[in-house]
């Protein structure tokens, strides 16, 4: 007798586009672990989950082609939070520690993670910050566009939360701080005589990357390469900070100004070597970082680690992350 399909039984998936891919009737998730030799998909029902929902382990005669783990999950989609988990006693990062992905669009989680359940060895999911698969095609970007550069250029730099943080601001609160709070402003700004906006790092860095007692305000660390960063956003939802940073570039446009991002390429959240694995050192460290001689992380950013962005994955990645 035929046997009935399992609709959420996993499939094999494909190794390209790396990231979480969403199709109408699922989601493809690839995953760079060269030296992995078992790895596992794990899937959570919201942000703030202390426990998966449902733990995929792949199979490598199936789920890998090269050095690329990759799962097709069906009824998975848009807001769906997930992370990864591998086993490689090669990385840094035992078996049971959670794993950011490195194509991930957007990284929820911020209000449960601790940096200390990251630096030690053990399984830190119930503290671990996760990812959310993300549909691009469910924003509408309407007829933005970038106004044309102007005859002189007068460019304001700008850190996110600290341009409307005080009452001075004009802001009310919960907009005071946020993505949100820029776009009000945008008018005010475009009156100064200002032409362009220079947003200091908006990806999505680890606060407590900073000495005891204190905060890592500037954005400097960063966890993820496509994500604005959660903390700056009302809502901090799967795909909340995103929209919420795309309504504040449109503003921005309709009043006339272009918007610059400085990019952080060089090191991470992760440094120095007895820093936290958060992601890429708990995948493929050899790849993701400049190593010397003696296996020791190299750094030439003062930060601890720097990015090997001579590598062909780390160089498509970059590229990756400025498209989006």
């Amino acid at each position: 007798m035929p046997q009935a399909t399992d609709p959420d039984a996993a499939e094999r998936g494909r190794p390209a586009p790396p990231g979480a891919t969403p199709a109408p009737d699922g989601t493809n998730f690839s995953l760079h672990a060269p030296d992995a030799p078992a790895v596992e998909l794990v899937l959570f029902d919201d942000p703030a989950a202390p426990a998966p929902a449902r733990v995929l382990r792949l199979d490598p005669e199936r789920h890998r082609t090269d050095d690329w783990w990759h799962v097709f999950v069906p009824r998975c989609g848009h807001g769906q939070v997930y992370a990864w988990r591998v086993d490689d006693p090669q990385a840094a990062g035992p078996a049971g520690r959670l794993l950011l992905d490195p194509w991930g669009r957007s990284v929820v989680g911020l209000d449960i993670y601790e940096r200390a359940a990251a630096l030690r060895p053990g399984d830190n999911t119930d503290r671990a910050l996760r990812n959310a698969v993300i549909d691009p095609q469910r924003y509408d970007w309407r007829d933005d566009a970038a106004p044309p550069p102007p005859a002189r250029e007068v460019i304001y730099e700008m850190h996110v939360a600290a341009f409307t943080r005080d009452p001075s601001s004009g802001v009310a609160e919960p907009a005071r701080g946020t993505y949100a709070g820029v776009a009000e402003r945008a008018e005010h700004l475009r009156e100064l005589g200002v032409t362009t906006v220079e947003l200091m790092p908006v990806a999505c860095f680890d606060p407590q990357d900073a000495p005891p007692g204190l905060v890592n305000y500037w954005g400097y660390s960063p966890v993820s390469w496509f994500a604005p960063h959660p903390g700056w956003a009302g809502d901090r939802g799967p795909d909340g900070p995103l929209n919420e940073f795309r309504d504040m570039v449109r503003a921005l446009h309709r009043a006339g100004l272009r918007v610059i991002l400085d990019v952080v390429y060089n090191h991470t959240a992760e440094g120095p070597a007895d820093g936290p694995v958060l992601c890429w050192r708990g995948l493929a460290p050899e790849t993701w970082y400049l190593h010397g001689p003696d296996g020791a992380l190299l750094e030439y950013t003062g930060c601890g680690n720097t990015v090997n962005a001579n590598h062909p994955l780390v160089r498509r990645l970059v590229v990756d992350s400025l498209c989006w």
